[in-house]
């Protein structure tokens, strides 16, 4: 009998061990999103994580006229020194701690409305592709088009 309750206590012992496992799982899963914004001058694109888990970001992707690019600085045709970006591959790997963010692109503009009006047609015909993964080397994707900075573009007739 006392062999039969060490069995049981062992089975109930590894049975509680994957439980935990599995709530780690899930409670530190980074949960990604691809943020935009534009207000007063600064244009910037970030990766935020919202998750309760640290969010590795294995590689970046954009695509612009259906081409694929690993550098947002190969999708522009602006000054390299009027912005700031950051590169991620598999020989450059990012981590975002939860509730941070990783800043892709951002540039802040002077009053000059041609300026702003030239980032944000360049940007809006880009689409971004997050490879990321979580602590447990779970994969996970986001994906975001830019057509959001067209939105105050005024097309001539």
């Amino acid at each position: 009998m006392t062999v039969v309750i060490s069995w049981l206590a062992w089975f109930a012992l590894l049975y509680q061990v994957y439980l935990q496992r599995t709530h780690n799982e899930k409670s530190l899963k980074p949960l990604g999103q691809i943020d935009l914004e534009d207000r007063h001058g600064h244009i910037f694109v970030r990766v935020t994580n919202n998750g309760l888990g640290p969010m590795i970001v294995d590689r970046l992707i954009f695509q612009k006229e259906g081409r694929t690019y690993t550098s947002i600085e190969d999708c522009l045709e602006l000054d390299s020194r009027s912005y700031t970006r950051i590169s991620v591959n598999e020989s450059v790997r990012k981590v975002i701690l939860p509730n941070g963010y990783l800043t892709i692109f951002e540039t802040r503009l002077e009053k000059s409305e041609e300026d702003a009006h030239r980032v944000r047609q360049q940007l809006s015909s880009i689409r971004l592709q997050v490879d990321f993964r979580d602590i447990y080397d779970n994969k996970a994707i986001i994906k975001r088009d830019f057509g959001w900075f067209s939105r105050h573009i005024i097309k001539a007739d």
